[in-house]
């Protein structure tokens, strides 16, 4: 690959394959440590030639190794949230420019340019803490959106809330983008109506509520925020693209990026569509750490190109993806 931002003009499938073809036989030279877990699997530039030939590196790898296939220093280290004593993962980013194209992009692709909004984030959880991308990203956007009233809300619903109002008067089209405890907090304190806002949900109780299934998170919200769709946002600390569903938790990624689905008895065999099991994520914009990687996230492929995200595997130990000692 000549550059790694040409991963953002890629238009067909062929193209993808092509470019995640050339992106694995780079990381396969430059990443010590998914060389060695490719080699322990057999797969190597001259036996993987083709898109499902491509190992993908278990994501606890994160947790335990520094994943990075650049000879730079990193810019930024970003990491996963975790209880106390629990061990993060930590993506260590060599090139801020490559996470900012990607983001900015993809927000544009599901939703145009990002200054026709208000960006209003109900984050706490992330806010409470260091090394989040997620807080990066909307930090970008809010600043991006250029409008007075975009900012951040830790507890202050209240304000949150009188704010909300405010925009809807003017019919400003509103972005809320937050944690699904905080939003449920807002949903069942105040009862509202929000005809120019879009509901964003990023996932996670965070251990401050019982977990729901999406669907029940969805309906609950709908009905204490008056809108007609929840949308949801599906990235992580490892990655630095993102998915996003407009409505019914069904998830689109932009052209750099695409899910499969793994079986989740045998990690090195990928499933047809409409067949439930491990999500692998090819992320391109990744070129610098690793493109490659089995989540620990359950879902399936429909035909359109679209993933239902199912929740996750109930233990951390996948079959099939326990060689992580090496």
């Amino acid at each position: 690959m000549k550059k790694p931002q040409d991963i953002f003009s890629i238009t067909t499938a062929a193209e993808f394959e092509e470019k995640s073809l050339q992106v694995f036989q780079y990381q396969y030279l430059k990443n010590e440590v998914y060389r060695s877990f490719s080699d322990l699997l057999g797969r190597n530039p001259e036996n993987v030639n083709s898109l499902k030939k491509i190992p993908f590196l278990p994501i606890e790898f994160f947790k335990s190794h520094k994943i990075i296939s650049s000879g730079n220093r990193e810019e930024i280290i970003f990491s996963s949230s975790g209880t106390t004593g629990q061990q993060t993962s930590k993506h260590y980013v060599t090139d801020l420019s490559l996470y900012e194209e990607s983001f900015r992009r993809g927000f544009t692709h599901f939703y145009g340019n990002v200054e026709n909004y208000a960006v209003l984030a109900l984050l706490p959880s992330y806010l409470e803490r260091e090394g989040s991308s997620l807080i990066y990203m909307v930090q970008d956007l809010i600043a991006k959106s250029k409008n007075p009233a975009s900012g951040f809300y830790l507890h202050n619903l209240d304000t949150l809330v009188e704010n909300l109002k405010a925009l809807e008067q003017k019919k400003q089209k509103t972005l809320l983008i937050g944690v699904s405890f905080a939003l449920l907090d807002l949903a069942e304190k105040f009862n509202l109506d929000l005809k120019h806002t879009v509901i964003m949900e990023t996932g996670g109780m965070k251990g401050r509520r019982k977990e729901m299934i999406r669907a029940e998170l969805h309906e609950t919200l709908k009905q204490g925020l008056g809108v007609e769709q929840i949308h949801s946002e599906y990235g992580m600390t490892e990655l630095l693209s993102q998915a996003y569903a407009l409505k019914n938790g069904i998830f689109e990624c932009p052209p750099w990026m695409q899910i499969l689905i793994r079986d989740p008895e045998d990690a090195l065999t990928l499933l047809p569509k409409k067949k439930s099991g491990g999500i692998n994520v090819i992320d391109l914009a990744n070129i610098n750490s690793c493109s490659f990687i089995a989540t620990q996230d359950l879902g399936k492929n429909f035909d359109n190109g679209k993933t239902e995200i199912l929740g996750r595997f109930d233990h951390s130990d996948i079959r099939g993806c326990n060689l992580m000692v090496f």
